[in-house]
């Protein structure tokens, strides 16, 4: 197998260096979520350079140091391992599916501090873990009530890739959908890679459901779309997926979207000051052909951005220090005013729908 390019825009350290802080940037360079990977590794360079033109972390220049997470999990983990074994990162952060941070934290085990930047399932209580993503109690639960409340829509079917992710959020789901009397009216899950969904459509059409619950990971999220409306499908189901953004929009093509729905604590379009000052520094900085600026990528700017906060508060980089005084740390973003609570960033989360190949935000949930 081809290894994996190291990102244009870090840099791997020959060793440890006492003026350098050294974290790991674990993000997707293959697999069905390396679609990914060049928009959370510019928003994580924007990150380092803000950083280190403010005086680094703690007075130490930082230096992310590019980890694959699309490897397998296990392989991600081992190096993780090995790298804070010969002292050669003090941090983790990144981007990456609920299965590789299900094997690295507890590689980490606590040793040093972790930002995971994902929107995830929920329930990590993992010591020096810390997470900025939504949640289904911010996310999903608010979009099912939108669904009922204003379409009218209470009859679902699940489809997603075969993973922890995927596989939680469905059992939230079902309880959020027995709280407003909705029904899933089928459930199914698929490997990741997959390309074929002939058999699932079949399903979804079987089912009588009036929308589908994607948690398809990137890649996969693409081949979905577009054997949904080479089905047909499009025209009278509708579609919500909690992780999508602009580059699976335009993998898709603008003719599978119609009726695609998302949410999340950020988007390129959404027309608050925060979103547009960010957008324009990203631009500058990267020029007009840069990565896609999606919610994933800015995620991985958050965390970056996170884990700095806390060690600039606690006044140390090491896990309890920053733990002790994570709670009701809030601070500016480009999602706006954000919050730690219980080592979660709370943010608002808005509710957009494809047009074509961009997101209109809707309203805020």
């Amino acid at each position: 197998m081809t290894s994996p390019v190291v990102p244009q825009h870090l840099t791997v350290p020959p060793g440890p260096e006492r003026d350098v802080f050294n974290m790991a940037l674990v993000i997707p360079l293959q697999g069905p979520a390396g679609i990914f990977g060049p928009s959370c590794e510019s928003c994580a360079a924007l990150a380092m350079e803000e950083v280190n033109d403010e005086g680094g972390v703690l007075g130490r220049r930082l230096n992310l140091v590019p980890v694959d997470g699309g490897a397998p999990p296990a392989a991600v983990a081992r190096e993780i391992d090995a790298l804070i074994r010969v002292g050669a990162i003090e941090a983790v952060t990144g981007w990456h599916i609920s299965a590789v941070r299900e094997a690295i934290a507890p590689a980490i085990a606590g040793r040093v501090p972790y930002a995971y930047t994902a929107l995830y399932e929920g329930g990590e209580r993992r010591p020096g873990v810390f997470m900025t993503g939504e949640t289904p109690d911010q996310q999903l639960g608010p979009t099912l009530d939108w669904f009922a409340g204003a379409a009218g829509i209470r009859r679902w079917t699940i489809v997603g890739d075969d993973y922890v992710w995927p596989r939680l959020s469905a059992r939230a789901a079902r309880r959020f959908l027995r709280q407003i009397g909705g029904t899933v009216c089928d459930e199914m899950y698929v490997p990741l890679g997959t390309t074929d969904f002939a058999d699932v459509l079949h399903r979804v059409e079987a089912s009588a459901c009036e929308a589908v619950l994607m948690l398809l990971i990137g890649q996969d999220a693409v081949e979905f779309n577009r054997s949904f409306t080479a089905w047909g499908l499009d025209r009278d189901v509708l579609r919500f997926s909690s992780l999508i953004d602009e580059n699976v929009l335009l993998a898709s093509g603008g003719d599978n979207t119609r009726g695609l729905m998302t949410s999340a604590g950020y988007f390129e379009d959404l027309t608050t000051a925060s979103c547009l000052d960010f957008a324009a520094t990203y631009f500058r900085r990267f020029g007009p052909d840069a990565p896609v600026l999606n919610s994933l990528g800015e995620s991985c700017y958050e965390g970056v951005r996170l884990l700095t906060q806390l060690m600039r508060r606690a006044a140390s980089t090491e896990v309890l220090p920053m733990t002790s005084v994570a709670e009701g740390l809030a601070y500016e973003s480009p999602r706006g005013t954000v919050e730690v609570r219980d080592r979660h960033l709370r943010q608002k989360v808005f509710l957009a729908a494809a047009d074509g190949l961009f997101w209109d935000v809707i309203q805020q949930l």
